[in-house]
């Protein structure tokens, strides 16, 4: 699947983007080193789900990609097809990733915070075939879940999962890691290979989810971009501390280990004793972590003891609040990642002085140390908002056939720049700008986003006195409140809807003595 002709596309004409697939570059770390360690499960992953804690090289995980792309194509889903992706921070979820491409599928991962009001709407939408998820995360059943959007969503015609003690329907997934099985070669496919599409994933309008599409070509352009900024070594070892079901996600640890060749150290935030324990076992020279959990992690002690870290790479979900974070002490580099949405991103050191860079006006064009020049361009929009465009920018609607009436679409203007909506100002000299403000109508709660207009019409059909408000929080960036006769009830009706946890967190009950602004 291609999305729009790249010759006539006068914005990205310029961009000569990567023609490796990700499945290629991995095959090349695999060429080079089969034997070496490629990916790692946090050490207390049992914790959280099922499963003892695995560590693969290049070969065992070729083996268990290779097996999940012939089940996947022994489900006979047409090319193309999305496959929906809700697991944590394990092994599975790049083994799944990779699989799905190789098996010539497009993947869509899923916050793992959604419930089935958002999946419902947004598998239904982009229409996906297949669900791949988990037993448990937690307490919650996760393959339930799945089963329970798989009803409501007619085009999902599988469901499969990992972990022990399965529910009816679901296709067990654990046999991939018993070596068994052959290589899955890549599907024949015309034009470019790394111009199909890879992955959807969704932005938060103040309209409501928006699904929007990437090929190879523009995930390797921005973690080229991350990849350049950081100066990240070859056959490094990066912990990611930092959830993959979004493009910053993506972009800021799957594709970097993938462009260095080295090993991915997956973390589930957020735990700091094992995220210290994983940090020195496996001697990480690079962690990539949420912005505002850095100061707090500086402070804790989470990036001293020894001189292995090299780079931390701080992932801004709220863009606005980067330029009031504190200042980063000498030492190791510290590359702050503004994410606008799922729009782009833009990757700066920070300065000597260790206060965050403004982000600079006009092309930001990284070496070609990898075959893939990462360039995105930055505006300010006539209406005072952050515009990109660029090789990672997308362009065009998804999914195919999506019209321009549409109110959930990306905003483009006449020279391709794509309106982020998040508010800034210029700096006197005009070369660069600072983020001072979020699109309107959307809230940031600890790295989800939402539409503030659609919860509250939520509460409002359950109990039309319930109101709920947006608060502002140091950590998480805002905080959801709910005010309600009956707390409970309310709270049990978002549940039976399938609510974001979040939002039925918002009208829990009020703790003894704490003040009422609260």
């Amino acid at each position: 699947m291609i999305l729009g002709d790249r010759s006539s596309d006068s914005a990205a004409a310029d961009y000569q983007p990567a023609r490796a697939t990700l499945d290629d570059l991995f095959r090349l770390a695999l060429q080079r080193h089969p034997g070496a360690l490629a990916l790692t499960d946090p050490p207390d992953r049992e914790y959280f789900t099922d499963g003892a804690p695995r560590r693969l090289t290049y070969a065992q995980a070729d083996r268990a990609i290779s097996a999940i792309a012939l089940t996947l194509r022994g489900f006979r889903l047409p090319a193309d097809s999305i496959v929906g992706v809700q697991l944590p921070n394990t092994v599975e979820s790049v083994l799944v990733l990779l699989g799905a491409l190789r098996a010539g599928l497009v993947v869509a991962p899923i916050p793992l915070l959604w419930r089935t009001t958002e999946m419902t709407a947004t598998l239904g939408r982009i229409g996906a075939r297949a669900l791949i998820c988990c037993r448990r995360v937690g307490s919650l059943d996760h393959c339930e879940l799945a089963m329970e959007v798989a009803a409501e969503t007619f085009a999902i015609r599988f469901v499969a999962g990992f972990g022990g003690d399965l529910p009816d329907g679901v296709v067990s997934l654990d046999g991939v890691f018993n070596g068994a099985g052959g290589d899955a070669p890549p599907l024949e496919r015309g034009g470019r290979p790394a111009d199909h599409v890879a992955a959807v994933t969704f932005d938060v309008t103040p309209g409501g989810i928006v699904p929007l599409a990437r090929n190879h070509a523009q995930l390797v352009a921005a973690g080229s971009a991350i990849v350049s900024a950081t100066g990240i070594a070859a056959d490094a070892a990066i912990l990611a501390a930092f959830a993959t079901s979004s493009f910053a996600g993506l972009a800021g640890t799957i594709v970097p280990w993938l462009l260095t060749g080295g090993t991915l150290a997956l973390h589930q935030p957020f735990a700091p004793a094992t995220f210290s324990a994983q940090r020195g076992g496996e001697r990480c020279d690079t962690v990539v972590v949420p912005g505002p959990l850095v100061g707090r992690m500086l402070d804790a002690g989470l990036f001293g003891g020894g001189d292995d870290l090299k780079v931390v790479v701080a992932v801004w979900r709220a863009p606005e609040r980067l330029s009031a974070s504190a200042a980063w002490p000498a030492g190791s580099t510290l590359v702050d990642v503004a994410a606008f949405g799922e729009i782009g991103l833009v990757a700066t050191r920070r300065s000597a002085g260790g206060k965050p860079a403004a982000i600079p006006v006009g092309r930001i064009t990284a070496p070609d140390g990898h075959g893939a020049p990462a360039v995105i361009e930055v505006a300010r929009s006539a209406n005072g908002t952050v515009a990109l465009r660029g090789a990672m920018v997308p362009s065009h609607p998804f999914p195919l056939g999506a019209t321009r009436g549409d109110r959930l679409r990306l905003k483009v203007d006449d020279l391709g720049f794509v309106d982020t909506e998040f508010a800034c100002r210029l700096e006197r000299d005009g070369k660069s700008l600072v983020v001072n403000g979020a699109p309107p109508g959307v809230v940031s709660v600890g790295g989800y986003r939402f539409a503030l207009r659609e919860l509250q019409s939520q509460v409002a059909q359950i109990d039309g006195a319930g109101s709920l408000a947006a608060l502002p929080d140091l950590l998480a960036g805002s905080r959801l409140a709910g005010a309600a006769d009956d707390r409970d009830a309310i709270r049990q009706a978002l549940t039976t809807q399938g609510a974001n946890p979040l939002v039925v967190a918002a009208f829990r009950g009020r703790r003894a003595g704490r003040a009422s602004a609260a």
